[in-house]
């Protein structure tokens, strides 16, 4: 049977999550998903519009379920995942699919900005929600 991982990008917009996605996608033959795609036109143009990022949020998850349903070996999703919840569907798909999972948190060390025209004050917002997980569940309380 073959070994199926399913990696975990989250970080704050400008992380470089999708940049870090792209150098797995190039080296280790990952198939990346990402919010992105959906805002991203044939020219390759990125024009986001928050008023329909609950359609990309859908769209990300329906293409990682076909996915795991063709038994694609190595994917990667690339979200902020600032909140724990926002994990969870993907969490209970590798469950499902029998996908080894990996979070990643990527930081900001570079000084890098974000395209999606996110202000500080939501950055900072944002940045409050995050929690990482460095226990097994059985030990958390």
């Amino acid at each position: 049977m073959k070994q199926k991982s399913l990696l975990l990008l989250r970080g704050l917009p400008g992380s470089g999550k999708s940049t870090l996605a792209s150098l797995l996608n190039r080296t280790g033959g990952f198939l990346t998903f990402s919010l992105d795609e959906f805002f991203t036109n044939e020219k390759g143009e990125y024009h986001f519009d928050f008023r329909t990022n609950h359609l990309a949020y859908k769209h990300c998850q329906t293409r990682v379920t076909e996915a795991m349903e063709r038994e694609e070996e190595k994917l990667i999703v690339d979200q902020t995942f600032a909140l724990m919840w926002e994990l969870q569907p993907y969490l209970d798909l590798a469950q499902h699919y029998n996908y080894q999972v990996f979070v990643c948190s990527v930081e900001n060390r570079h000084n890098g900005t974000n395209v999606h025209a996110i202000s500080d004050d939501q950055l900072l917002k944002m940045s409050k929600g995050f929690k990482v997980e460095l226990l097994p569940e059985r030990l958390r309380e």
